[in-house]
């Protein structure tokens, strides 16, 4: 698989490199700047682009701003944010943009195998959410929406659905069966006025994007 890296941080940036490369990736190219990204990510075209949110030169918005850019040129462009913070605007255009998406923290990646099945999973068409920021979004909404109508069960489904896991990974970590979580999905999708689907990933991505939206 082709990434693309985008972080200012030096040790951090090499450090995914050699990570990324010792694991079967080809890292295309890795910038360290949000001026460079547009133009490395349309000229590669990555399965894959690992983005930090704050670049030089303002240290704000940058990498989320030009992986939006990005996309407007290569519809669909598979985007893992890996950062410190939680950008909740931007994070809500990059969710209803299409494509496959993850949005991790750094503080929070403390195994190399769940980052590098994130990694993996969003270059495959998959979403890689960290529970903090699916909680974000879902504070966002009020009672009086949707998202209000569900139980508490069915919001730990969604959050644990939009972290990317299957049913089977659900279940196990509810402790209950696959049967109860496909009703708990169900229940979900018709609550949220999304028709449901088989296909994971379309999906996590429907629910996500109907999140981002609030």
């Amino acid at each position: 698989m082709r990434v693309l890296i985008a972080e200012d941080h030096a040790l951090l940036r090499d450090g995914l490199i050699r990570l990324l490369e010792a694991h079967d990736f080809e890292v295309v190219e890795a910038v360290d700047n949000g001026p460079r990204l547009v133009p490395a990510l349309v000229e590669h075209r990555p399965d894959v682009a690992v983005v930090d949110v704050r670049l030089p030169p303002t240290f704000t918005d940058e990498g989320l701003r030009a992986a939006i850019e990005a996309r407007k040129q290569v519809p669909g462009l598979p985007i893992l944010v890996l950062s410190q913070y939680v950008e909740q605007l931007y994070a809500r255009e990059l969710l209803t943009g299409g494509g496959a998406v993850g949005y991790l923290l750094k503080d929070r990646v403390s195994n190399v195998a769940d980052f590098l099945d994130s990694v993996r999973r969003v270059a495959t068409g998959g979403t890689a959410m960290d529970p903090d920021v699916i909680g974000q979004l879902l504070a966002r909404n009020t009672r009086d929406e949707p998202i209000g109508r569900l139980t508490p069960r069915e919001s730990e489904v969604l959050g644990l659905m939009a972290e990317g896991r299957s049913n089977a990974a659900i279940a196990a970590a509810l402790f209950v069966t696959e049967k109860a979580v496909s009703k708990h999905t169900n229940n979900i999708f018709a609550k949220l006025d999304l028709p449901p689907s088989e296909d994971d990933n379309r999906r996590v991505m429907a629910v996500l994007q109907y999140l981002s939206a609030r």
